[in-house]
C-alpha cells in the first residue's frame, strides 16, 4: 500500500492532515475509566494517548510501533490528535551517541511514514541522553546532552507547555530531572512548579487536563516489582511516582476545574481518585518492552473522550502488535 509521507519540517511542526478514518480490523477494549454523567451529549474532543513506545531497531519494536500508530489513527472515535506520553525510544540514558542516534532516527522515520494526526509530545526519562555518563561515555558538556536531543527531535521549545482545545486546557509537564549520579528525580523543579501555578490561575475558565510521564499519584508503582512488601512495609521505588506528589496534589486541590491527570511510565493501568481528581495511568504501547503483556496489562493505548461539562471517558485499547 502506498504511503503518504510528510516532510521533516511538517513532521516537526506536529504532523500532517488527518487521513480518512477506516474500520479497525481488531479492536479489543479493555474497559473504560469514566468521570461521566448521564445525558451529557457527544464528546467535544477525542484523542489518543500513546505512551512508552520504546522503539528500537531490534525485534518486533519497529513493526509494533507502526501497528500501534495505524490502529490508533483508525479508531472509530476518530481521535483529533495524539498525546505522546514519553519514553519514545528504548533508552538514551546510558546509550552511546551512535546508539542514541540510531534510535531517534528510527523514531523519526516511522513517524514520517505513519503519522497522519497532529502530535503533542511529553518527555520521558528514557528520552534523556547520557545521564548515565559512565555507560554513555558522556561528560555533560555535549551539545545534545540530556533533554536537548529529544527536544530537537520533537521540535519542542520547552520541556513543558500548554495548549487549549474545545474548552479544555492541556498542561504537559516535564516529570524527570537529572539526579547527578546517573539517575533521575521524578519531580518538578521550582521554575516549572511556579509556571504550573500560573497556568492553573490563567485557566480557571477552562476544564484542565494534565499530562505527565511519571504518575503524579497511582497504585501501579506499588505493583511494578514482584516483591512489593519487605519487613512488613510496602515498597514504592522513588523513580516510579512523583516524589513531590504532596506538593502537586495540594496545588491541584485548590483548582476544582482540574478534571483529569494522565500518565504512563510504569506500563500498568490504574485509576486513583484523590480529593475529587482522577489520576489515570494507561499501559504501555510496548507492553513488556515488546515482549507481550507486562504483568496483567497488555500492549495498548488510551482513547480519551472529553465532554463540555468537564467529564471524560478513558478507554484502554489493545491492538495486534505482532
Amino acid at each position: 500500500m502506498a504511503k503518504n509521507r510528510t516532510t521533516r519540517r511538517e513532521f516537526l511542526r506536529g504532523g500532517a492532515a488527518v487521513a480518512a478514518g477506516g474500520a479497525i480490523a481488531s479492536c479489543a477494549s479493555v474497559g473504560a475509566n469514566t468521570g461521566a454523567s448521564a445525558g451529557r451529549g457527544n464528546p467535544v474532543l477525542a484523542f489518543a494517548h500513546l505512551t512508552d513506545i520504546h522503539v528500537k531497531p531490534e525485534g518486533k519494536a519497529p513493526n509494533g510501533m507502526r501497528a500501534c500508530l495505524r490502529h490508533a489513527q483508525s479508531h472509530p472515535w476518530k481521535p483529533e490528535f495524539i498525546l505522546q506520553g514519553g519514553d519514545c525510544i528504548m533508552s538514551a540514558l546510558g546509550a552511546t551517541e551512535e546508539r542514541t542516534r540510531i534510535q531517534f532516527d528510527l523514531w523519526t522515520e516511522i513517524l514520517s511514514e505513519e503519522l497522519r494526526l497532529p502530535i503533542h509530545h511529553c518527555i520521558g526519562n528514557h528520552d534523556c541522553w547520557g545521564w548515565q555518563r559512565s555507560k554513555a561515555g558522556t561528560t555533560g558538556d555535549e551539545p545534545l546532552y540530556g533533554k536537548k536531543w529529544v527536544l530537537g527531535v520533537h521540535g519542542m521549545r520547552s520541556p513543558w507547555y500548554s495548549f487549549s482545545r474545545a474548552g479544555w486546557k492541556f498542561i504537559v509537564l516535564d516529570s524527570v530531572q537529572e539526579r547527578g549520579d546517573g539517575g533521575y528525580k521524578p519531580m518538578l523543579d521550582d521554575a516549572q512548579f511556579e509556571w504550573l501555578e500560573g497556568e492553573l490561575e490563567s485557566g480557571r475558565d477552562e476544564h484542565v487536563l494534565i499530562l505527565s510521564h511519571v504518575p503524579i499519584l497511582g497504585v501501579g508503582p506499588l505493583f511494578f516489582y514482584d516483591d512489593i512488601v519487605e519487613n512488613y512495609q510496602f515498597k514504592v521505588a522513588g523513580a516510579l511516582m512523583h516524589q513531590d506528589t504532596k506538593r502537586i496534589t495540594g496545588l491541584l486541590y485548590r483548582h476544582k476545574n482540574v478534571r483529569l491527570c494522565l500518565s504512563g511510565h510504569v506500563h500498568l493501568r490504574d485509576r486513583v481518585e484523590y480529593n475529587g481528581i482522577p489520576y489515570v495511568c494507561n499501559g504501555a504501547a510496548s507492553g513488556s518492552w515488546w515482549h507481550g503483556t507486562y504483568k496483567e496489562t497488555p500492549p495498548g493505548y488510551g482513547i480519551v473522550r472529553l465532554y463540555a461539562d468537564g467529564t471524560f471517558e478513558n478507554e484502554y485499547v489493545t491492538y495486534d502488535w505482532e
